[in-house]
């Protein structure tokens, strides 16, 4: 499991708490069959951002395997969703 430099920036502005709960999550989650949906996690459709989504409470984790290896998987960035909005970094993102 790797996480890109902005998704470790973005897990930087979370309080050590908020940390460890997504990180414990990603590994729980994300460990076996990443590609598989389940209920907090799931493939979306085709868009610049990232192709599959994994939920912990409003945190929204974004992520792609690699087509090689498929047990590699890269975490690309972190935000805060919101009703239909999602906020990365403080920018609000369209997905």
């Amino acid at each position: 499991m790797q996480f890109t430099k902005s998704a470790e920036d973005h897990l930087a502005q979370l309080t050590a708490r908020q940390q460890a709960i997504v990180l414990d999550s990603v590994r729980t989650q994300l460990r076996y069959e990443p590609l598989r949906e389940t209920r907090n996690r799931k493939q979306l459709r085709p868009n610049p951002f990232a192709p599959w989504e994994l939920r912990v409470g409003f945190r929204r984790v974004f992520y792609e395997v690699d087509a090689v290896e498929s047990d590699l998987v890269n975490v690309l960035a972190i935000g805060i969703k919101r009703e239909n909005r999602l906020i990365v970094s403080g920018k609000e993102i369209q997905i």
